[in-house]
This record gives C-alpha cells, structure tokens and sequence, in this order.
C-alpha cells in the first residue's frame, strides 16, 4: 500500500534542505531516482500522529524539462517514480525503505518554497507547479533578508489572489514552522485542487504584475551597500586584486588555525595522554610478537590508526571546512564564480564550474557528483579529470600542510601553486580532446550576507561527521591493513620491487616505497609515512608531488565508474599513476629548488 508524501520543491539555494532537516530530523535518507544520476533525499515525519513521507525534490528554476533535474521534478508531480529503486544512501550506509517508496499514486501535496528576495523568479515556478493542481501550501522563506533592504510583501493578498496558503518564515532561524506544520495537516484532512486563470505563457507575465502589486517599500541604505559591494565583486576591478586577498588570507587560515589547533591541543592530548596510554594497556594484555606489533608497532593501527587522522589530518580539516562554511554562507563563492567565468570559458567550462571544483578540495566525491548540475557531459568529464589529476582532498591537504608547514611555507605555496597549475593544464587539455558546445554561464548570485554563527558551526559539525565516518575511520582500518602487511614482510618484498623506481628516478629512500603502495588504499597515506622519514625539503617536495597526483583513492575510483562507466575509471588510474611518477622524478633531479625552499 502507498504511504502518504508529500514534496518539497523550490529553486535552489532559498533554504529548502533547512526546511526539510527540520521537519525530518535525522530520519533521512538518499538514493538516485530511477534511471538517473540525479540525487534526491527523503524523511519521515510525524503529524498528529500521522506518519508522512516527506520528499526533497531537487532544486529547479523552470519545470520546463531541459536537463535530469526538472525531468525528475515534473515526474514526481505526475507520480512516475518507478517502484524497485531501493538504493543504499551513501552517507548513512543504510538501505532505506524511504528509497524504495513506489511514489506512482502521486503525492498527496506540495510543499513549494518561495524566496522573498527573488519573489518574481519564484512566482514563475510556483505557478508551474500550480498548474499540475495538487493541493499546496507556499513556504515564503528568507522574509527577514527582504525587511532588511525595506521591502514588505503582502503575503495575504498574494494568498487570496493565488487561492493558496501563504506561511512567512526565517528558516534558519526556525520561524514560521509551526504554521506551517498546521497548514499542511489542513491541506492532507481537507484536500483541495488549484486552478490558475491565466494560460501557461502568461506566467512570466503574471509573476511580473503580481509581484510589482505585492511588494512595498524600497532598498534600505545597509541593504544597498550590501548590493553595491556584492556588485563590486563580480567586476575584475575590484574584484580581483580582492579574490586574491581573500583566498591568500582563507590560505593562511587554514595553515594558522590548524597548526595551532594541532601544536596546542592534540598533539598533547594524543601523544601526552592517550597514545601512552594505548600502548602501556596493550603491552600489559598482549605479549611480544606479532599481534602487539600490528596493534602498537611500527605501522600499529592504534597508534598511527588514531595519530595520522586525529592529530596530523584532523586539525587542518576542521579549519579548511570553517573558512570553506564562511566563504558559502556569506554568498561570496558565486561571485568568485562569476568573475573567474571568463578563465573557465577557455577550458569549455562555465563560471558555476568553480563551485564542483571547490568541493573537491574538501573531497572528490561530492565534487564530482556536484557536476551532475553542469549542462553538458564534455563539463562533467573535463571537471572529473581535474579533481582526480589536480585537486588534492582535504585528507591530502592535512598531510601536505603537516609535512611541509613547519619545514618551509615556501614547500607548501609551490605545491598548491602546481595543482593550480596541473588543473590550467589539464582542463586545457581537455578542451582540445573532447568535442561539444561551450555553455552559457547561468548562475544564481545570492545575497552578499555575513555569515550566521550558528549556521557555521552547524555546517562544520557535520562535515567533521562526515570526515570522521568518511574519512578518518577507513585511514584506520588502512593503516590496520597496512600493519598486517608490513609484519609480515608482504610490505618489503614490494618495496624492494618498487625500489628502482623509488631510489633511482625519484631518489627517495627505499622505505618510501611503503607510502606508495598504502597510497592506493587511501591517497593521503601516500604521504602521511613520509613526515616520520629523514628527508631532505627536495625530497619532500618530491614526495608531495608523487602524492599529489598520485592514484585516486579507491572510493573516488568507484564513483567514477559509477557515474560514467569503467573506461573512464581506469585511464585515470593509469594517468594519474603516470603524472605523478614523471613529474616526481623530473622535480628530483632539479636540484636548485633546494636553495629556493628555504
């Protein structure tokens, strides 16, 4: 029998996942939608002791159908969705009976969430979704934004024009959810279908004319500078010498915060207080041998296991993702979009490509499944190569800025400096092999805002989550299998393998031969081995070049052959493992940048 749901729809980035989160909790889950690549999230909720299915429809502008998204959205409208779907959510890892939902009897409502800054653009899509006439309440979300530049809407009236409940709301600050819980109760006891008087061409027109009709009032003067320098940084001048301020200054953070956070907490509270403990406690239980060295040994997983992702990795996670979180949430990353849009058109991509790209720096994973918004499949691919050839992850980041921070910032600025280069290069390159049309840049530019404190710490806190589940708890088992390995001497037959190539053309050690192989498991620890070892700051950089394009983690590997198929999968493991061996061993043999790091 099907459940009752409901859909939640709304353009993006106008606080539809903070409706959704607060109304499911975390009763969530995700999967694709039936013959797509397109994501869409769904939660239980509890009315008046009737359990509703609530469902996050992705975000759309139009329900004109032109790309996967608004196909999915206008399906799910029309009660489509295929049953046999049940899917494993990759962040939760569970199978989720919400997945699986057979949605084909059609929702029982709407939800559509309306932006009070952008009311005309909204209106049009509201009036898309009106005229599939199902019974829906409107979400007028961000009021606040719209009282600070002194504009009021009308809400009632717009209501009585349209036929259909109107809820104010300042979401992130939970405002308005109890009318609105109240309005869809009396829209699922007393349903009601809505009929538009106007034609489907009509609706840009009466978006216009009720808009104009419902909005009062004019820009406040702190609503205007804020337009003013929001427009300032779309324009090379400003704009430019100011984006590289501030992603000097968002380096320089996430260097100075993260030492800091790893000199003058962890490090003392690992190595003084519990390492010490782990291994007084094992060497008490266990005897000598095999066991206790896989346990606390050279590779010993609850030792390196819990040092390598809590105290060398972690710090530098937590400050990349709080200067990350501030640059999103005061709608700045847009507008770097928009003025880096000319240098991406040269490497067929748009200025919105800028957004994928940076999420890759926090993991490839969503940066690559974020280019399922891109318009073209050539961007896609072009923006895939890039994060796996030239993006480090944050993981990786941690690593570098450990190794190389304390030894010389100059180290750290020319590996950052050469993905940057790489990802030129790569997209360059791209560009001429693959065939297809240069897109036009369409993006959203949001409010110019200062960021919330308490939106901050949210977004950190789950990413930090993420990093620990993601991130930190597969390096253990890793580092456990890398122990296993290395006791038993697997380890050093590959090495003494791999030594050629390791001592002669990129004249590092041979023990340097153990990073690479533990590389393949996860990419950070291609580098992570090496901060132990006596190494010069050439053969640093070395190392850090070799683990900066070296093999995709394996996860990565899989999401590529997921998204696109094994092809493309396996040449980027055989690129990558190529770049990063030809570039270590030519920067090897250059032996003036010993003079330059200094």
């Amino acid at each position: 029998m099907s459940k009752t749901h409901v859909l939640l729809m709304g353009p993006p980035n106008v606080g539809k996942s903070v409706i959704f989160n607060h109304l499911t909790g975390l009763n969530v889950s995700c999967a694709n939608y039936a013959g797509t690549t397109v994501e869409f999230v769904a939660g239980r909720t509890h009315l008046n002791g009737r359990e509703i299915f609530l469902v996050d429809v992705p975000g759309t502008y139009t329900l004109n159908a032109t790309n996967q998204a608004e196909q999915v959205a206008v399906d799910m409208l029309r009660g489509r969705h295929k049953p046999g779907t049940q899917n494993t959510c990759s962040h939760c890892r569970e199978e989720s009976d919400v997945c699986a939902e057979d949605l084909s009897a059609g929702p029982a409502a709407v939800i559509c969430v309306v932006d009070a800054n952008n009311l005309e653009s909204s209106l049009y899509l509201l009036f898309q979704v009106l005229s599939f006439g199902l019974p829906t309440v409107v979400a007028l979300n961000r009021v606040d934004l719209a009282l600070d530049k002194n504009i009021r809407i009308n809400w009632e009236q717009l209501s009585r024009h349209l036929g259909v409940p109107i809820v104010p709301m300042v979401a992130v600050e939970k405002k308005g959810f109890d009318q609105l819980k109240k309005e869809i109760r009396k829209l699922l006891e007393q349903p009601f279908k809505i009929r538009l008087d106007w034609e489907q061409d009509k609706h840009w027109a009466m978006a216009e004319k009720l808009s104009r009709e419902a909005i009062s009032g004019g820009e406040s003067q702190g609503g205007s500078r804020r337009r003013h320098w929001g427009e300032k940084l779309v324009h090379p001048w400003p704009g430019l010498p100011l984006a590289v301020i501030i992603l000097a200054l968002s380096f320089a953070l996430v260097i100075g915060i993260g030492m800091q956070l790893r000199q003058l907490i962890l490090l003392p509270v690992f190595r003084g207080m519990l390492i010490p403990q782990i291994v007084a406690g094992v060497q008490a239980i266990v005897p000598q041998g095999i066991i206790q060295n896989i346990m606390i040994g050279e590779y010993g997983f609850l030792v390196k296991g819990i040092e390598w992702p809590f105290t060398l990795v972690m710090p530098y996670v937590l400050s990349f993702y709080a200067v990350m979180a501030a640059l999103e949430d005061s709608g700045y990353l847009p507008r770097l979009g928009v003025l880096l849009d000319g240098l991406l058109n040269r490497i067929g991509l748009q200025g919105s490509s800028i957004i994928p790209l940076l999420l890759g720096y926090g993991c490839g994973i969503p940066g690559i499944l974020a280019t399922r918004a891109l318009a073209t499949g050539k961007e896609r691919i072009i923006i895939a190569t890039m994060i796996c050839m030239a993006v480090p992850c944050i993981s990786q980041t941690g690593a570098f800025i450990a190794m190389l921070a304390e030894r010389s910032v100059s180290v750290v600025a020319a590996v950052f400096g050469l993905s940057f280069a790489a990802l030129i290069i790569v997209g360059l390159l791209m560009d001429k092999v693959l065939k297809g049309p240069r897109p036009l840049t369409i993006m959203e530019i949001p409010e110019l805002l200062p960021p919330r404190g308490s939106v901050l710490l949210k977004k950190i806190w789950i990413r930090l989550k993420r990093y620990i589940t993601d991130g930190a708890l597969p390096m253990v088992v890793a580092v456990g299998i890398a122990a296993v390995l290395y006791e038993t001497g697997i380890m050093a037959a590959a090495g003494r393998f791999l030594s050629p190539l390791v001592e002669h053309w990129l004249r590092l050690p041979q023990e340097a031969s153990v990073p690479l192989i533990l590389g393949i498991m996860r990419r950070e620890l291609a580098v992570l081995p090496l901060i132990e070892m006596d190494l010069t700051t050439l053969q640093l950089f070395v190392g850090a070049t070799v683990g900066l394009f070296y093999v995709p983690c394996i996860a990565i590997v899989a999401i590529l052959a997921r998204e696109f198929n094994i092809r493309p999968a396996l040449f980027m493991l055989l690129a990558t493992s190529a770049t990063a061996f030809i570039i270590g061993g030519i920067f090897a043999r250059m032996e003036f940048l010993s003079w330059i790091f200094i």
